[in-house]
């Protein structure tokens, strides 16, 4: 039997091919909705969506954060939308 050790790939993000060129659709946040659970980060297969501090506390008095999406990164599959518990996020056509 074959042991293997924990390993981590460790990627030069500077050489990476940007995946959201050729998205039609993209995740759209309301950020009355978004609670800053971070369900959507735990889904998203590409790692594109951070928590970021809630600089509108007016909108949102979430005191977790609201999600934020890298579109450089999100290739529009619209898994964040499927997991986010409150309907926060759904997926518009980019025009």
């Amino acid at each position: 039997m074959t042991q293997y050790k924990d390993s981590t790939i460790k990627n030069d993000i500077k050489k990476a091919q940007k995946v959201g060129d050729w998205k039609y659709l993209s995740p759209e946040i309301d950020a009355k909705k978004c609670i800053g659970c971070g369900n959507c980060i735990s889904f998203c297969p590409e790692a594109a969506i951070k928590i970021r501090q809630n600089i509108h506390p007016e909108k949102n008095k979430n005191s977790k954060g609201i999600a934020s999406v890298d579109m450089d990164w999100c290739k529009g599959c619209g898994v964040c939308a499927v997991e986010c518990p409150t309907h926060a996020i759904t997926m518009k056509k980019v025009n």
